[in-house]
């Protein structure tokens, strides 16, 4: 006997999913790992590309970002960093239901660079290690390169497994047409 369900009903279990694999993401972020190979980023691209509503595309990965400095502990550049996670959100938006490996792809790359060129410009700025010149913040940018090779590894790899698990996942939910409506 086939279950037949309503688009309500549909809606929430994709969005249900989706929260399970953001908190998912939020719970290896607390894990040891290698600096900044953490699933931040691709949290942040994945949820501004499979929420609905806009409030939830950014409340989610702002919740599991609170969430684990609670664990980690609180910084000096958290609101920086927290801006930055938004910058990626908003480029899931761009993504959007044309979830195409490309897109996706370009999206990683992109949010990997921007956290890189945001958050070292914060550490320039705030901290006393580089001189406040130029050569300075170059040398803030060249000594992070290693933990850019991290952050877009890890955003790579926890982008292909959350948007990967997401595509199965909803491929084995029903369809209305409704959803493909509302999901836009």
């Amino acid at each position: 006997m086939k279950t037949e369900f309503t688009d309500k009903q549909v809606l929430w279990m994709k969005t249900g999913i989706a929260a399970a694999l953001v908190l998912l993401a939020a719970v290896l972020r607390i894990l040891p790992h290698p600096w900044n190979l953490t699933p931040i980023g691709a949290m942040a691209l994945f949820s501004g590309s499979v929420f609905p509503g806009k409030w939830l595309k950014f409340l989610f990965p702002l919740i599991a970002l609170f969430a684990g400095d609670v664990v980690v502990g609180f910084h000096k550049l958290m609101f920086v960093v927290y801006l930055s996670f938004m910058v990626s959100v908003v480029l899931g938006i761009w993504i959007g239901e044309s979830r195409k490996p490309l897109r996706i792809a370009g999206a990683a790359l992109l949010g990997a660079i921007q956290f890189f060129l945001i958050t070292n410009f914060a550490i320039w700025a705030t901290f006393s290690t580089y001189p406040k010149t130029t050569a300075g913040l170059v040398a803030c940018y060249v000594a992070a390169v290693p933990f850019f090779w991290n952050t877009l590894t890890g955003d790579v790899i926890y982008t292909t497994l959350l948007f990967g698990g997401y595509a199965l996942a909803e491929h084995n939910l029903p369809h209305t047409d409704y959803l493909a409506q509302t999901m836009h």
